[in-house]
């Protein structure tokens, strides 16, 4: 299988994500560093050999564009949705907190791509316990409350 030139943006990107989250990790109580810090070594760690695999494939086979297998079932209207509704979603965080604009994202997106609805259900549901229980009751990371929610508080 030949490498392809659309792999290197893929690594570029993944090393970039593992440098802002290592940047921004570092400014987190020592205490709580330790599972970031894991995670972000790990994905360090595969992006790595994602690149020496490349490398030997590159080497072995040659090297391909790839854009066209890339953007062979490319639908616009799909993902200009799916980016206004991420873009709402990032807004509905600040204003609302975490967990009720994530429950209606992930309803509104998951329904939008035609997933059965028992099927969006449950993802839904699990997700948010998944999360719910990893970072709130396991790991204790406080998840964003929300302008409005705040608000509401006082």
């Amino acid at each position: 299988m030949k490498m392809k030139k659309t792999d290197i943006g893929v690594v570029v990107f993944m090393y970039l994500v593992c440098g802002f989250f290592y940047y921004h990790m570092t400014k987190l109580k020592a205490s709580s560093q330790t599972y970031p810090r894991f995670t972000i070594i790990l994905l360090f760690g595969l992006t790595t050999l994602y690149l020496v695999q490349m490398i030997v494939a590159a080497r072995k086979y040659g090297v391909e564009s790839g854009v066209d297998e890339v953007f062979k079932d490319f639908q616009p209207k799909q993902f200009f949705v799916c980016l206004c509704a991420t873009i709402l979603y990032l807004v509905g965080i600040h204003l609302f907190g975490f967990y009720i604009p994530t429950v209606i994202f992930m309803a509104v997106v998951l329904f939008y791509l035609k997933v059965p609805p028992l099927y969006a259900g449950i993802a839904v549901v699990v997700i948010v316990a998944l999360i719910y229980f990893a970072f709130q009751k396991f790991l204790g990371v406080k998840l964003p409350v929300g302008t409005v929610i705040k608000a509401l508080q006082k």
